[in-house]
């Protein structure tokens, strides 16, 4: 499964602690997305994440977990996405919890369905931001260097910029992208509309739709078009 990570221009990323009705559900699943990331920075659990893999399980797409508790990893998805926060100070987001994790549970990880990916937390407003103590007040040139720490030094093969409620800046976006060479770049945050989902796109190689789900589903379905309609021309 890792070598579809490359082809993955459009996910959408569903919390498991939030509602979703059966019919969004459908909506989403059928949009021609190319993956769900199952996750979220709080409140999840190993039952609402089962409930919505069995649910999501009845379509024909790529389900990835992205880990962010414990407790909460379920057996059955194709891919965890087990994020490092790059700009915290706190040693706890970038090695502490998946040392723990490890010792703990090492012998039973299915390793070849394990993808690491470095997360550069830029929304200080953000719920990662305040859980990990992100910081996210500096310069295009600092976020520049932990992109490239994680391309050049930690030879990630996802690089996450997350904005996460609010859309955030494609000149540094842009930058980035610039800067990598190995990593993918996926670009999470304030995608609400087609234009947002396809100026994003072009700066970064993944977008993660996740919160215009529960507010606007046709919102969140014209994200996928207008990316299908861009690769088409491209």
């Amino acid at each position: 499964m890792k070598e579809m990570i490359p082809s993955w221009r459009h996910v959408f990323k569903l919390d498991p602690e939030k509602e979703i009705d059966d019919n969004t559900l459908d909506a989403i699943c059928m949009s021609g997305t190319d993956a769900i990331v199952v996750g979220g920075s709080t409140g999840v659990t190993y039952e609402n994440t089962v409930d919505l893999l069995s649910r999501v399980r009845r379509y024909e797409l790529p389900c990835v977990q992205e880990v962010s508790d414990l407790e909460a990893v379920v057996p059955g998805f194709d891919l965890y996405l087990v994020p490092m926060v790059l700009n915290t100070p706190d040693p706890t987001w970038i090695m502490g919890r998946h040392h723990e994790g490890i010792e703990r549970y090492g012998y039973m990880i299915p390793w070849d369905l394990v993808v690491s990916e470095g997360y550069i937390v830029l929304n200080e407003d953000a719920a990662v931001a305040k859980l990990t103590g992100a910081e996210t007040s500096i310069e295009a040139s600092s976020v520049v260097a932990y992109a490239q720490i994680a391309d050049k030094l930690m030879n990630l093969p996802i690089l996450y910029l997350e904005y996460s409620g609010s859309f955030g800046d494609m000149e540094i976006v842009r930058s980035v992208r610039r800067s990598v060479e190995h990593t993918r770049l996926f670009y999470g945050g304030g995608i609400t509309n087609a234009e947002q989902a396809a100026a994003a796109a072009s700066v970064s190689d993944t977008i993660v739709v996740g919160n215009i789900v529960y507010d606007n589903l046709q919102q969140a379905l014209e994200t996928v078009k207008v990316l299908k309609d861009l690769d088409a021309f491209s």
